[in-house]
């Protein structure tokens, strides 16, 4: 098996951490914000980064040892595309069967 150079393995080991810190930040968010609208940040935001930097990681590992085949960057791609418009969606449906479900009034308008 090929040994990784130092700067490669640092830089994998940071993005795993980066990506573990984002998820847990995420999943905090989604148990601890008490409404829909603020519950659903967590995962679309802190979440998808986490998987990204996670997903970025394993593609450095697995393009150092020969494996890397462009799947992890198919689901990188699938998860920022997806992620946003999923959220969307969610949000567009609460604000029509919830009664005054509606977004809040950015504090900087008059």
């Amino acid at each position: 098996m090929n040994a990784m150079p130092l700067w490669l393995d640092a830089m994998v080991a940071a993005l795993l951490v980066a990506g573990a810190f984002f998820a847990l930040v995420g999943a905090w968010g989604l148990a601890k914000l008490r409404d829909f609208m603020k519950r659903l940040h967590g995962p679309t935001k802190a979440t998808t980064l986490g998987i990204g930097f996670a997903l970025i990681a394993s593609m450095g590992w697995f393009g150092w040892h020969g494996g890397w085949t462009g799947r992890e960057f198919l689901v990188t791609l699938f998860v920022f595309i997806t992620a946003p418009v999923s959220a969307h969606l969610l949000v567009k449906a609460a604000m029509r069967s919830v009664a005054g479900a509606v977004p809040p009034e950015r504090p900087d308008r008059e």
